[in-house]
Formats: structure tokens, sequence, C-alpha cells
């Protein structure tokens, strides 16, 4: 997916880099896997705000998108690949031959008129998924299961993949987006290849407001702030020692840099190398 130029004979325009949307095939989303999608601005039941810096944008309606892959065994042809405002890869809209259609992660190199499947006899190309047990070591995957029967959690987002290192027992080695190294049972499932739209990461909005339409509320940094609204603020101008800079937290203790998972997490267990392993050494 290139990425369109501008001429910058406007500020906005100098540095705008937009996807030309080339691979997109369908205006409209199917209607019957669509559903209403109802924005909470970042509040809780309470109506207060647990989640900063979200609110407005422009009007979605949610996808449903298959993860589980729980037709098997079947062959389904690709009709289009659509756009998703919910999401950062495309998405492919495919039916099966008793004529219901679905909606999948669209992988790159995935095209109009392709066929896809899902089960433990399917061939190994893009868009088919397989129980990580038939799966070939080496292979490039996205859109993995972590628990059986659950439904793909890890890396599908735009350009993300995971790699199929190993299998010991009744586990396969997964090299994660992160780096990674987790154990995660055979019997989960797997699509095969590389998540679609992997420029979207040289995107550049180039204006405030086209990020406004996205839903992103404006960010001000804490010591920027008056000591009663942020533990960083306060003192004249940049203060690096007083007014409260000293304490490099958010409004909700946690330090810069300070762990945030659980200690004694019970899928620790399946963690073989960390993702910050070759920082320690």
């Amino acid at each position: 997916m290139p990425l369109k130029q501008y001429k910058p004979i406007t500020p906005s325009n100098r540095y705008k880099l937009l996807p030309d949307f080339a691979e997109i095939t369908k205006d409209s989303p199917e209607k019957s896997l669509t559903v209403a999608l109802k924005k909470s601005g970042g509040r809780n039941n309470n109506g207060r705000i647990t989640c900063r810096h979200r609110g407005g944008g422009h009007k979605r309606k949610y996808r449903l998108i298959d993860f589980k892959r729980t037709r098997r065994d079947e062959a389904a042809k690709v009709i289009a690949i659509e756009y998703d405002p919910n999401r950062t890869a495309r998405i492919a809209l495919i039916e099966y031959g008793d004529g219901q259609k679905s909606y999948i992660i669209a992988p790159r190199g995935l095209e109009v008129g392709a066929e896809v499947v899902a089960g433990e006899k399917a061939p190994i190309k893009p868009g088919n998924a397989l129980p990580l047990s038939k799966v070939p070591t080496g292979s490039v995957i996205h859109n993995v299961e972590l628990i059986p029967g659950r439904g793909g959690k890890v890396a599908r987002s735009a350009g993300q993949s995971c790699i199929l290192s190993n299998r010991e027992g009744d586990y396969a080695l997964i090299k994660m987006p992160s780096g990674e190294i987790r154990k995660i049972n055979v019997q989960c499932y797997a699509t095969i290849g590389v998540v679609g739209n992997s420029d979207h990461m040289n995107v550049s909005s180039a204006k405030a407001g086209r990020t406004r339409w996205l839903g992103v509320r404006p960010t001000v940094r804490g010591m920027c702030m008056n000591p009663v609204d942020h533990p960083n603020g306060g003192g004249e101008g940049k203060s690096k020692s007083g007014g409260g800079r000293q304490h490099l937290k958010s409004p909700w203790g946690h330090a810069k840099g300070q762990k945030t998972r659980q200690k004694f997490k019970s899928t620790n267990k399946f963690i073989v190398q960390r993702r910050n392993a070759k920082k320690r050494g």
C-alpha cells in the first residue's frame, strides 16, 4: 500500500502522507455485518473520565470480524477488500458456498477472487487458518489465539506478524511482535501471512484536525500544569528540581518506567523470554 504525497500549497499539505486506498475495492460495508457503535468519550458508567484524551470524532459503525474462523474445511471466496475505521488493518469480505458472508483481517497479498479456508488440511498460503500443530516451523502468522476456541488475540493490527519458532510437546513457541517468546497451545488457530497495510506506521496526518476526526483529544504535559492538577506541575518555568517535578508520577501514581504487570500473574509460566531480555544484558 503506497502512501500519497501532496503538493505543499497549504501548511497542512506540506508534511501530509496519507494512504492512497488503491487496494480498496468496495466503498460501503456489508450491512448485515455491521452494528451500531456507541461512543463513551472515555467515561465509565458513572460518567467519570477513566481514559483520557478521547472524545468526538466521526461517527462509525462496527464491522463484525470473524476472529475464530469456526467454519472449518469450507472454502470461501474473497469478494472485496474494505476499509475499516475501527482498526489500522484492511478487512476482506469473504463468501462461502451457501451464500454466507463474513469479514476477516486482510493479510498482505490477499486479492479479490482468492480462496481462503480454515482447517487442519488447509494449504499454507496467506489468509488460511490452521492449528499451530499443522503450521510449519518458521512460518509467519497473525491473528493468533491464546486459548483454543477464544478467537485470535495477537498480531491483528497493520503490518504485524508472529513467527512460529519451535514446538515442545503440547505447546508451540511463538515470537510475538514485541520480541517476547511465549508458549501457546498447539490446538490454537492462527492465520498464515502478515497483516496488510504495513505502511500505516509512516502515515502523517500533518494537522491536529485530522487527529480530532479520529476521536483523539489534545494531550497536555503534566509539567505544564499546576501542582493541584498533576504531580509534575508547578515551578517557575521548566522546573527540573522543584515544583513537584521530582516526583515523576502520573495522576494514578505510576512512576515513569515502573512495571505495571502483576508480579505473580498466572500466565507468567508461558513466557519463555521477555521482550526486553536483550536490554538487561
